[in-house]
């Protein structure tokens, strides 16, 4: 009989009552039987306890007291974890059906992954379809790039995990993609192109209620990837698109988060720094123009539009 190794999810949780249960119930639901599971709640005081009394009993353990936070709450997780796969599921975030086998299927077909990784669909608060995020076969040198894989859809390996270390709680809003970075030294990176996961996009979410943030830490890992040994040589042959992304990385939340002005500048910044790197976000140049200009309507109408495209594939 083969023996199936042991993955263990951590969801940190906080004031997040209106979504937990849809999130606990999509990873207790998962077809892959050696899954242990705990969740980290921050002292919530919204019904979430409620929540997680009633499935306590499907839970490996569960907590509820003050934190500084996410990244303290998934670490918290993580330490009392035991198995040789490891996944970060937020509290208002959903698994695909047959993620978790899925991702046990790649590490085994793969012995030196340090981490996997899939699609993800965008959705907003009332689980409707924004869009699906797809990636590719990216390595270090890519997530150096800023290309951002999104964090529901990954899964890492214990040992990987153990070498790179914990979270940095001074990371509040790139805390993943900075772990990512971390995990990535120490094995491959492998893509699924299936959809592992949801991520929901709503008005208290960080991505929009703290859009300006984001950008601030991706100059800050910048400044981090250069005191990385073993980092240096892709630094060094890559700096331009690095710095490139960052910036680009910054207008996009900052467009998210309703502001065009600010947006265009750090487009331009990056344009300015390596072409390449920002060229293909035209489209959403553009729609910082139009909101400059007063014609958000139009960029409003392409967004409805385009959520209709993928309404039909939930």
């Amino acid at each position: 009989m083969i023996e199936m190794p042991l993955v263990s999810i951590v969801t940190p949780s906080y004031q997040q009552a209106a979504y937990l249960e849809q999130t606990l119930q999509s990873v207790l639901s998962q077809d892959y039987p050696a899954v242990e599971y705990f969740v980290m709640d921050g002292g919530s005081t919204d019904g979430s306890m409620a929540i997680i009394q009633r499935y306590a009993p499907q839970l490996t353990g569960w907590v509820s007291e003050k934190d500084r936070g996410q990244a303290e709450a998934v670490n918290k997780g993580w330490a009392r974890a035991r198995g040789e796969i490891i996944g970060w599921l937020n509290s208002d975030d959903l698994y695909a059906p047959g993620a978790v086998r899925r991702a046990v299927d790649a590490f085994a077909a793969h012995p030196r992954a340090a981490l996997v990784f899939g699609d993800v669909r965008a959705i907003d608060a009332a689980g409707d379809t924004l869009n699906i995020m797809r990636f590719g076969n990216w390595g270090l040198a890519d997530l150096m790039r800023f290309n951002i894989i999104s964090q529901p859809g990954v899964f890492i390996r214990r040992r990987a995990l153990e070498q790179a270390g914990p979270l940095d709680l001074s990371y509040h809003f790139l805390l993943d993609h900075q772990l990512w970075l971390r995990v990535a030294q120490h094995g491959d990176l492998i893509y699924l192109p299936q959809e592992q996961a949801s991520a929901r996009f709503h008005a208290a979410a960080k991505n929009l209620a703290q859009a300006a943030r984001f950008g601030q830490e991706a100059y800050r890992i910048v400044d981090w990837m250069q005191t990385q040994p073993a980092l240096a040589v892709p630094f060094a042959a890559h700096r331009a698109a690095i710095e490139a992304g960052a910036h680009r990385m910054n207008a996009r939340y900052l467009l998210d988060g309703a502001q065009p002005g600010a947006a265009l500048k750090a487009y331009l910044h990056g344009l300015w720094r390596h072409p390449p790197t920002v060229l293909p976000e035209t489209h959403r140049m553009a729609f910082c123009l139009l909101s400059l200009l007063g014609l958000n309507r139009l960029g409003d109408l392409y967004r409805r539009i385009k959520a209709r495209r993928f309404a039909g594939k939930k």
